[in-house]
């Protein structure tokens, strides 16, 4: 039997704090999740329990939902919502930077909170995970930037996370790595994945909030294991939404979404 699944990713925080507009953005990416057909949502950068609550309380069809707990919110801002059982999570933090490293002080202390938040589907051999690795600041995909190194190690041990189990894999987040570099050759090899947007995803981040000059990238994915089949997928929060306070893009990035079909717990 076919088992058909919708999933979509968003790093919904994103924007620079001041004006932010968060709680008003939060309940626009609420209402148009609960309004539509997507089954399971992955989602970025949730640090806080209020912003959480938040998305619960506007999308109250999504009744199962994952994250690790932590002091001010979910561990790593991680959280995957869904229409459908889930089983039991799993959350690991990817390697951070020693002080020896040349990235910035400030990428280092993010980089303690870049994670990985593993959600079996409970009723498929499936399982989902959610990831947000360690942003490339300096928006240079070169082989010789500084934070080449940490993103590689965090990339590896994704892959390494991918074929701990024989069950099929997808793969949804803010990879803060674009298709351009070699590090995401890299990852689909090791992990044998592959894009769900057949490498045709458009650019992720809105230019906007990009530095005069500066091109924007596609650093959002979806990757399938080879058991998945995609029949369709699509971008979401492309264009400003009326908000109370005024238009604001929902963030800074543009969500994904992909239409599955997964192998069923007998294949």
């Amino acid at each position: 039997m076919t088992v058909r699944l919708t999933v979509a990713t968003l790093n919904a925080h994103g924007l620079p704090l001041k004006g932010a507009r968060t709680a008003e953005r939060l309940g626009a990416i609420a209402a148009e999740f609960e309004g539509g057909d997507t089954d399971l949502v992955c989602l970025q950068e949730i640090f806080a329990y209020h912003h959480l609550s938040r998305l619960r309380k506007g999308m109250p069809s999504f009744s199962h939902v994952a994250y690790r707990p932590s002091v001010a919110g979910p561990a790593g801002g991680l959280v995957t919502l869904s229409r459908l059982r889930l089983a039991s999570m799993t959350y690991t933090r990817l390697p951070w930077s020693s002080r020896r490293s040349r990235i910035p002080a400030r990428a280092r202390l993010n980089a303690l909170h870049s994670g990985m938040l593993t959600v079996p589907l409970a009723d498929s051999r499936v399982r989902v995970l959610n990831i947000h690795p360690t942003a490339n600041t300096d928006g240079d995909w070169s082989a010789h930037n500084r934070f080449r190194q940490l993103q590689r190690d965090q990339l590896t041990a994704l892959a390494k996370a991918v074929a701990t189990e024989s069950s099929p894999v997808m793969v949804c987040g803010d990879f803060n790595v674009a298709r351009a570099s070699s590090l995401h050759a890299e990852l689909l090899q090791r992990s044998a994945l592959r894009d769900a947007f057949d490498n045709q995803c458009p650019p992720t981040f809105h230019a906007d909030y990009l530095s005069p000059g500066t091109t924007p990238h596609c650093i959002d994915f979806i990757l399938v294991a080879e058991a998945i089949d995609v029949d369709e997928t699509g971008l979401l929060f492309t264009d400003k939404r009326s908000l109370p306070g005024g238009p604001s893009y929902i963030s800074d990035h543009i969500g994904l979404l992909a239409r599955l079909r997964l192998p069923s717990s007998t294949d």
